[in-house]
């Protein structure tokens, strides 16, 4: 059941990170110039969050 919370979580987590860096595109009015190093930043901050409050809740290493 581990596997099936962090598949859902990856691709919601994917979804999420292009939406905040389309966000601050928009914000600073132009496209960033590492645009795919910011996505890869905002997706691991994310995804190591997430992943640790799961493997928490659900009491498995």
């Amino acid at each position: 059941m581990q596997y099936i919370y962090f598949t859902l979580l990856a691709g919601l987590l994917y979804l999420a990170s292009a939406w905040i860096v389309d966000r601050i595109e928009i914000a600073a009015g132009r496209r960033l110039e590492y645009r795919s190093l910011l996505f890869f930043g905002i997706l691991l901050a994310l995804a190591l969050i997430t992943f640790g409050a799961v493997e928490t809740y659900t009491g498995k290493p």
